[in-house]
């Protein structure tokens, strides 16, 4: 069993039912993990644009974390493995890397109403869970 693609699975599983909370909780979810003030107040107002993207996340993040588990051997096999798996990677690392830029350009025109220590967590996050899903691909990727 490939523990780093377990613990892969198990963050964007965390990540998916965080997600969860922001809809369940509402605007003060949305406030603290960084959804942006607008988010927060079409939540507030009831208004569902936020459920629906909050759901479409947390649907992304499930499969993501379906696809590690199943590399792991810890569910069937899923189709497209080895291709899912690399873009996957790849976009966490990418989400990663690009948030330190966004987070500069926040400092100076904030256009997504998100503050520069969301940009800061959020992207080592991504980064971390970037860095463990590569680890776990290239361990298991003769055998996927």
């Amino acid at each position: 069993m490939n523990i780093y693609l377990l613990i892969a699975a198990s963050l964007s599983a965390i990540a998916a039912l965080l997600h969860l909370g922001c809809i369940y909780f509402g605007a003060s979810w949305y406030r603290f993990f960084g959804a942006g003030e607008h988010m927060a107040l079409m939540a507030e107002q009831g208004s569902w644009q936020p459920t629906i993207i909050t759901l479409v996340i947390f649907s992304v993040l499930s499969l993501w974390s379906a696809y590690a588990f199943s590399a792991a051997g810890l569910i069937i096999r899923l189709p497209f493995i080895r291709l899912a798996l690399s873009l996957i990677t790849l976009v966490y690392l990418v989400r990663g890397l690009a948030g330190f830029t966004l987070m500069s350009f926040t400092l100076k025109n904030n256009p997504m109403g998100r503050s520069p220590e969301f940009w800061l967590w959020s992207s080592v996050i991504c980064l971390i869970v970037g860095i463990v899903h590569a680890i776990g691909l290239k361990k298991q990727w003769a055998t996927l």
